[in-house]
């Protein structure tokens, strides 16, 4: 069997797997507990293979033995929505005030349809396939509970490897895309509060305005970015969210003054850095102006650094499945950040983005992912499908070849 073979015949479920997805798409779920989610998943591979559910989160994974003995390979979709109001106009829109604005609804389409190309060929499987549904990747840190909960080791064994793809509203449709070493960023974030004395906004010499340094350490925070890090080990610092005062009494200093901002790194040297030189900046504002503050860092995803032999093997396979000209060798990695990190910073693998923009859209200006508005084209799904199944059995046949 080629890859191109399981390609054309994973064409055969491209109807459902897009049924399957727009049921998703109405049954939006937020966080790490999505019971009508995870019910219509397991439903959708019944009888496929071993269901392990998780302890404490609806994640589940579904383990699919071999015909032939051998190693574990590892495929991941992840299942949660955004608490974005859907505004997209499409006839199976979600209407509950979550959406699967970053395309997740198509990530679990096509785990369902790899664990049925899977299981249709597990007797020429040279070992085992997992597939983990996992909940909580918008900022829940899912893929790090279910590590915790030794989700990855259903088989019996260590995978050696792991696959996953990614879908984009606003890459050319259809179109692969990763690089070797960091695909995306480590994605944290930190919330700081000046604590000052509030009083007459007539008199500011006899409180101490905190807003001032607010607006001050906003400012010096991208000073600090631009000078303190190099350019080709960037530092994305970007705040989110102010709070000070009220909207009703513009005579008043109040007592204190908040900011939250996003932190995205692309290596665990920097991500140890901007920590204490922010520190150090903050404090230093704080206590010129007379000031207290308080920091607090927020978890973090780990850098998603792709296996360089990974890579070459995703590259292989969608040359072989595809033809020609559907992978983009990525010059630069994304500030998005994303907990698959975590499981290929313990098994070597690969992340994989793909484009999903609908026909007739413009790349450059289609609403991107996150948006209310993004829409992902479905027809996609086989593809997806056919490369993670794909990618199950070359890195079984090749552990089995050596």
């Amino acid at each position: 069997m080629s890859y191109a073979d399981l390609a054309k015949e994973a064409n055969q479920y491209s109807s459902v797997l897009s049924g399957i997805r727009r049921e998703l798409h109405q049954i939006p779920e937020f966080g790490l507990q999505l019971p009508k989610t995870l019910a219509r998943v397991l439903e959708s591979v019944h009888g496929l293979g071993e269901i392990t559910l998780g302890k404490s989160i609806t994640s589940a994974v579904l383990h699919i033995k071999g015909g032939q003995p051998g190693p574990t390979v590892l495929l991941r979709a992840d299942m949660d929505a955004l608490a974005v109001v859907e505004d997209t106009g499409l006839d199976f829109a979600s209407t509950n005030g979550f959406m699967h604005a970053c395309g997740h609804d198509l990530h679990m389409a096509m785990g369902i349809g790899a664990a049925h190309l899977i299981a249709t060929h597990k007797d020429e499987l040279k070992g085992d396939v997992i597939i983990w549904f996992q909940p909580g990747e918008e900022g829940h840190g899912g893929a790090d509970v279910m590590l915790e909960e030794d989700m990855h080791l259903v088989s019996g064994q260590m995978p050696i490897a792991a696959y996953g793809i990614h879908v984009f509203s606003s890459y050319p449709k259809g179109l692969f895309g990763s690089r070797v070493g960091a695909l995306m960023a480590a994605a944290g974030g930190m919330t700081v509060t000046f604590k000052g004395a509030g009083g007459h906004g007539s008199m500011p010499w006899l409180s101490k305005d905190p807003i001032s340094p607010m607006a001050e350490a906003i400012s010096s925070l991208q000073t600090m970015v631009n000078k303190r890090f190099s350019a080709f080990d960037p530092v994305v610092i970007n705040v989110g969210w102010v709070k000070a005062g009220d909207d009703h009494t513009e005579n008043v200093i109040p007592e204190v003054a908040s900011f939250g901002a996003t932190i995205r790194t692309f290596s665990v040297e920097n991500a140890n850095k901007v920590k204490q030189y922010s520190t150090e900046l903050l404090e230093g504002i704080a206590k010129a102006h007379g000031l207290e503050v308080e920091i607090n860092f927020l978890p973090s995803t780990k850098v998603l650094m792709n296996d360089a032999r990974a890579i070459s093997r995703v590259e292989h396979v969608i040359e072989e499945a595809f033809g020609p000209g559907r992978y983009w060798s990525m010059p630069d990695p994304i500030a998005g950040g994303e907990d698959f990190a975590s499981v290929v910073d313990l098994i070597p693998g690969a992340f994989v983005f793909m484009g999903a923009c609908p026909d007739g859209s413009n790349p450059t200006k289609a609403s991107t992912n996150h948006s209310n508005k993004a829409v992902f084209d479905d027809s996609i799904l086989a593809d997806g499908a056919a490369l993670l199944a794909s990618l199950a059995f070359d890195a079984l046949n090749e552990a089995a070849a050596q």
